[in-house]
Parts: structure tokens; sequence; C-alpha cells
């Protein structure tokens, strides 16, 4: 987890609880504005979700996870190719 970079007073809502509303928000699917209070502000966990989008954090975060699972032998990396074609009647193309 990247440190804060600014000095002074301290943060009202802790950064956990900020990415706890974050995944909270990503799992659900539902908009900003409809989060529970108990994950803090909206704007704050978009803020935040925002500034480590931008600056590549989610990535590095994803990185390592993946690379400590891989350690681990918890991914499998098999491929699975399914070459099925599924054709459309010719009346859902729009045909006369």
């Amino acid at each position: 987890m990247p440190k804060g970079k600014k000095p002074g007073r301290p943060l009202v809502w802790s950064r956990r609880r900020l990415i706890d509303g974050i995944r909270f928000r990503v799992r659900t699917g539902i908009p900003w504005r409809d989060m529970p209070e108990e994950y803090g502000p909206w704007m704050r966990s978009y803020d935040l979700f925002r500034r480590w989008q931008r600056d590549g954090t989610w990535q590095r975060i994803f990185t390592a996870l993946q690379a400590r699972a891989d350690d681990d032998d918890l991914i499998p990396w098999d491929i699975n190719v399914d070459s099925t074609v599924a054709r459309a009647h010719q009346h859902a193309a729009g045909a006369r």
C-alpha cells in the first residue's frame, strides 16, 4: 500500500475503510452515490479510486497479488479455446 505524502491533519476516514468501500462498489456494481455511509463519503472513495487509477497503483497491487498467487501455484494457466460458431437466424440480421 502506498504511503501518504502530505503531513498534517489526520484523516477522518481511515484508508482501510475507503478501500473497503471501493471494493464494495466494484463487487456490487452500484453507483458511487449509493455507497453505504459505513464506508465514508462516496466522494472520498471515488477520489482515492481515481487517483490510484491514474498513477497506476491499482495495476501495481494487481501485479503483486498475481505474482504472489502464481508463486504459490494458485493460478491454473490452462487455456481453453472454443471454436464454436453460433449463427443467427437470417431475420436476426435484418434481412427481409
